[in-house]
């Protein structure tokens, strides 16, 4: 790209992310693979010694969505250091987040707009030809997961985030746009239940995807088809993210795959999303030397042998 065009994206970025935190909405750069920016050099990993809290640390990009900021400076900097990022909002309650729910619908994994669900409010017609519907937050913790009910379509809220205009997709190359400029609604009771809803009172709908198709898979399978076998699933992705920190030399990328499983049984029982379990993993495997593209092929290996395969694949 030539400088007068790189020029005209870059004032678009950062004008949006002016608009943005006029809103109050935090906002921070993802890689051009949608991913989170890798952590600076200069900050020391987890597990080792002076090792920042994601919360607390002042550097401009670590840690994904934990440098979401409102600092027009800080926002500056940091479409001048990465001009090919995407900007994204932090989802969830405020003021960590935007006080937004998030309703992602992708049409590429069977995703539908529900109009008895999804009543009209402020959104974005996304780069992969689905929709963001942004509604306010209600106020209790919301997971960011598959939406309950519903193929193709998932929840970013708490711990979640959404690419925001003008950014441009990266494998469709299409900007995400604004389809209206309208305010950002309350849920209707419905949607505010659905998304309530705990993970163990519904099967989601990834997993009712493998029943329905016959594939029982792994025993990871039986677990996840029973909607919330899994009573710690906290303490078990926290214990899959562990392992791939400690792994040694040499042992690194199957223990990474090891823990894509664990973490692929987490999302098939719905307590969490695929892209949050692939940012976790993709953070832990950084954080133990290995390069994005063994990460790649860990997650994408670990994700399928547990009959999930739209892990990476997911927008």
């Amino acid at each position: 790209m030539s400088a007068a065009p790189r020029r005209v994206l870059l004032d678009a970025l950062f004008a949006a992310a002016v608009d943005a935190v006029e809103l109050g909405w935090p906002v921070f750069l993802l890689g051009r693979s949608k991913r989170p920016l890798a952590n600076c050099p200069e900050c020391p990993k987890r597990g080792e010694p002076g090792a920042h809290d994601p919360q607390t640390c002042g550097h401009l990009t670590c840690h994904g969505f934990y440098a979401a900021t409102c600092d027009g400076d800080r926002i500056e900097a940091m479409i001048t250091a990465h001009p090919d990022g995407l900007l994204a909002v932090r989802a969830g309650a405020a003021p960590a987040g935007a006080g937004v729910v998030v309703i992602d619908i992708d049409p590429g994994h069977g995703g539908r707009h529900d109009p008895g669900l999804m009543t009209p409010t402020l959104a974005v017609a996304t780069g992969n030809h689905g929709w963001h519907l942004y509604y306010r937050h209600p106020g209790r913790p919301v997971l960011s997961r598959p939406l309950p009910g519903a193929v193709g379509v998932d929840v970013k809220a708490e711990g979640g985030y959404v690419v925001l205009p003008p950014s441009v997709h990266p494998v469709t190359r299409r900007r995400y746009e604004w389809a209206n400029r309208r305010g950002i609604e309350e849920m209707p009771p419905l949607l505010t239940a659905t998304v309530l809803t705990p993970p163990a009172a519904a099967v989601p709908a990834v997993t009712r995807r493998r029943v329905a198709h016959g594939s029982t898979g792994s025993s990871a399978g039986t677990a996840a088809a029973g909607g919330g076998r899994i009573r710690h699933p906290d303490n078990l992705v926290g214990a899959c993210l562990a392992a791939v920190r400690a792994a040694p030399e040499g042992r690194r990328r199957v223990t990474l795959y090891g823990a894509a499983r664990g973490v692929a049984r987490v999302i098939l029982a719905g307590h969490l999303t695929p892209d949050t379990g692939v940012d976790l993993l993709t953070d832990a495997g950084r954080d133990a030397d290995q390069t994005d593209r063994d990460i790649h092929a860990a997650i994408t290996g670990g994700f399928a042998a547990e009959g999930l395969t739209e892990g990476l694949a997911h927008p």
